[in-house]
């Protein structure tokens, strides 16, 4: 996932988002070093004191575990791993609703657009 950080919110806690989604995604699997702050922070093009603000908010939820021998892990906690994944729909859930209803569609106007785009998408992706 390309590390694409807006303005309408904090830097860190866009590059806390991104690392969950990294981590849901499976691309940093349970168990799975992460790259240093450093090697972070210049792959997201950010400070590595943001960077390092970001890690300290993963660590504190248990997303990752500091190891000083093996640096910073992913949580082997897959049961957290799977509520953090179904945390980050939710929200993106409820956010498009808002932004759905903001246009003026019901509910089930709602249901039935995303229908559509899922009969469209799994008829392109055969």
């Amino acid at each position: 996932m390309a590390w694409n950080l807006s303005a309408d919110k904090p830097i860190y806690s866009q590059l806390v988002e991104i690392i969950q989604i990294q981590i849901t995604s499976g691309k940093y699997k349970a168990g799975d070093r992460l790259p240093s702050v450093r090697e972070l922070a210049a792959e997201a093009s950010v400070n590595p004191n943001t960077m390092q603000k970001a890690l300290a908010e993963l660590e504190r939820n248990a997303l990752i575990i500091t190891q000083r021998t093996s640096g910073r892990i992913v949580t082997e906690d897959t049961e957290l791993i799977r509520q953090t994944q179904a945390n980050l729909a939710d929200e993106y859930i409820k956010n498009f609703f808002r932004a759905m209803k903001e246009l003026g569609y019901s509910a089930e106007d709602i249901l039935l657009l995303v229908q559509k785009t899922v009969n469209e998408e799994s008829v392109s992706s055969h």
